[in-house]
């Protein structure tokens, strides 16, 4: 089964084209929740696409500050039918001391900022990297991951993320959400140990905190988007080392932070 199979349902709906209602079917991105559950417990629910799930769950324990390396997780059982992916882990108790509802501030690896999670201050480092990138390259990363995602051409209800070198996508994933687009790649990148080193990621939607934060824990110092960032994504972008190049479209584009990695 393709990936287009498991994202996309279709629906009846009734068309107006200016003048006449008709039928017709439509296809419909696919949304559904899955449980993390960690050594038996109960960890966290994700809505998301049904596709790609085994690398959003290890993106997302990565993320999370749970697993550093995919050979963390020794067992993963996906039951997609009833919503449940049950993970044994390798260090059972790095999953119990999370506390995902303590907002904290962090001063970890830079000037002191505030983030939401405990976890975002344990895994959320400074990049260092020295990659570079032309305008052209902005704009042509950009024009392949719209060009090369099926889901969206069908439904226009998913979001797109991709890593990239300088002249090609590396990895791309497809989500309902951005930030589990993003935790896919990520996800795939650690199980098939794709380098992240001197890489750019080109996402679809708006470069939020979350987004920021998930970019600098891949360790990947450009962050592409076709759409608009938030002010807190900025001033995390500043404080983290990431380029950030947002509002591309057609030949334009606006670069927010660290404009020396444009060349």
């Amino acid at each position: 089964m393709t990936a287009v199979d498991v994202s996309v349902s279709t629906r009846t709906v009734w068309r107006y084209d200016g003048q006449l209602l008709s039928e017709q079917e439509d296809p419909i991105a696919k949304e559904t929740p899955l449980t993390i559950r960690l050594d038996g417990e109960e960890f966290a629910t994700i809505v998301c696409t049904p596709s790609d799930i085994e690398d959003m769950v290890f993106g997302f324990l990565a993320s999370e500050g749970v697993i550093r390396e995919a050979n963390e997780v020794t067992r993963l059982q996906l039951n997609t039918s009833r919503g449940f992916a049950d993970v044994t882990l390798l260090y059972p108790e790095r999953g119990k001391v999370m506390d995902h509802s303590k907002r904290v501030i962090g001063s970890c690896c830079g000037k002191s900022r505030q983030f939401y999670l405990r976890s975002d201050v344990r895994t959320a480092k400074t990049v260092m990297t020295r990659s570079r990138i032309t305008p052209d390259e902005c704009l042509k990363l950009i024009r392949k991951l719209q060009e090369g995602s099926d889901v969206f051409r069908q439904t226009g209800g998913v979001h797109n993320a991709a890593l990239c070198s300088r002249e090609k996508l590396l990895v791309t994933r497809t989500d309902i959400g951005r930030h589990n687009a993003l935790d896919k790649v990520y996800g795939h990148c650690l199980r098939e140990r794709v380098s992240m080193k001197d890489t750019a990621v080109a996402f679809s939607g708006r470069v939020s905190s979350e987004v920021l934060l998930k970019t600098a824990k891949m360790g990947v110092g450009i962050l592409l988007s076709k759409s608009a960032p938030t002010d807190l994504a900025l001033e995390l972008a500043d404080d983290l080392g990431i380029t950030v190049i947002g509002f591309i479209r057609g030949n334009t584009f606006n670069v927010y932070s660290h404009p020396e990695r444009l060349e």
